[in-house]
């Protein structure tokens, strides 16, 4: 087969331009500050609406990554070639995180008597409106009863436009990644009770570990190490009693089913075998995902109590600083 080169296919034989390609005189007639209709334009709205614009495209970005890896997921068997494809792309998500979160700090270049100047032209406008964030919740995992409420009212209710709602009650439809990886770990190999069983060779190995450290506080009449080792009995139940686990879940302390937190900690314990590396790594970048988002969450808080106050109302109606304080709880991926 002769190699592909101009005139080909992919070739096409009359080239784009680097403005044309990119579309850069519709991109960049995209920032419209609202101040320059009034008498004086606002300087830093122009920063506030490009940092923006900026966090709306990166999470496209991550969107479309995301949606090419739920279908590699989406399969009675998830092939293990597919798994270095799967985790460079969510290295690529964390990567973009990252930057997301060392993005904030361009916004704190402006003070918020600068930011003053321009908010009261901003409501109703709220970034609780960002259709791509909810759709990158959802995307995730996030269900509706682990949402905190905005302005007492259901974060779907802040759409106006009847194609954004359709498009969310769709995102609710399907597979989230989160219940695609827990039916992944739910078939992690060895988990078998006819086979291998690694649950009940883990479970013996905790209750002979536990039992040897109270031994061994007994003998020096240590209250103190007795008393930890009550702690750590007490911690474990809630991992092998799966009725002790599923009340975790029902509050939200944990999201994982108990087979999948089953196949998770084998993986973590198993990890250096080759067939675990790859499994390995894919869980460590997914709960990289998860702390990323909460730190750009809270790097957000601080950043509006530093900007408005923690009691002045949202742009959007909400209470502001307090709403987006509340949000800060959970984690997505908790075992």
């Amino acid at each position: 087969m002769a190699d592909a080169g101009p005139g080909s296919s992919r070739y096409p034989t009359k080239g784009l331009l680097y403005g044309e390609y990119l579309k850069l005189e519709k991109l960049l007639a995209c920032q419209d500050p609202v101040t320059k209709r009034d008498a004086e334009e606002v300087h830093d709205e122009h920063l506030f609406i490009i940092t923006h614009q900026a966090y709306e495209l990166w999470f496209k970005q991550i969107l479309v990554e995301l949606d090419s890896i739920r279908p590699l997921f989406d399969t009675e068997v998830v092939e293990e070639a597919k798994m270095l494809l799967i985790t460079q792309r969510l290295n690529r998500i964390v990567l973009i995180l990252k930057l997301l979160v060392d993005q904030v700090a361009i916004l704190e270049t402006m003070t918020p008597l600068d930011f003053l100047e321009f908010r009261n032209y901003l409501a109703p406008a709220s970034g609780f409106q960002s259709l791509q964030f909810r759709l990158l919740e959802n995307t995730l995992g996030i269900k509706n009863e682990h949402r905190v409420n905005y302005s007492r009212d259901l974060y779907v209710n802040v759409f106006n436009d009847p194609k954004a709602i359709e498009i969310v009650k769709k995102s609710h439809e399907q597979p989230s990644l989160l219940f695609l990886i827990q039916r992944w770990l739910e078939r992690t190999p060895g988990l078998e009770e006819d086979g291998f069983n690694f649950w009940a060779k883990y479970k013996a190995v905790v209750t002979l570990m536990l039992d040897r450290m109270e031994d061994k506080g007994h003998k020096k009449n240590d209250t103190q190490m007795i008393e930890n080792v009550c702690a750590k009995r007490a911690v474990f139940a809630t991992i092998f009693d799966e009725s002790l686990h599923n009340e975790l879940i029902k509050r939200g302390e944990r999201r994982l089913s108990h087979k999948a937190l089953q196949g998770a900690l084998m993986i973590y314990l198993y990890r250096d075998s080759p067939r675990f590396h790859q499994p390995f790594h894919m869980l460590t970048l997914l709960m990289d995902i998860d702390s990323l988002i909460t730190r750009w969450r809270y790097n957000h808080v601080l950043m509006v109590q530093r900007m408005i106050g923690s009691s002045r109302t949202g742009t959007g109606g909400s209470s502001g600083y307090q709403y987006l304080r509340s949000t800060l709880s959970g984690n997505l991926f908790a075992y």
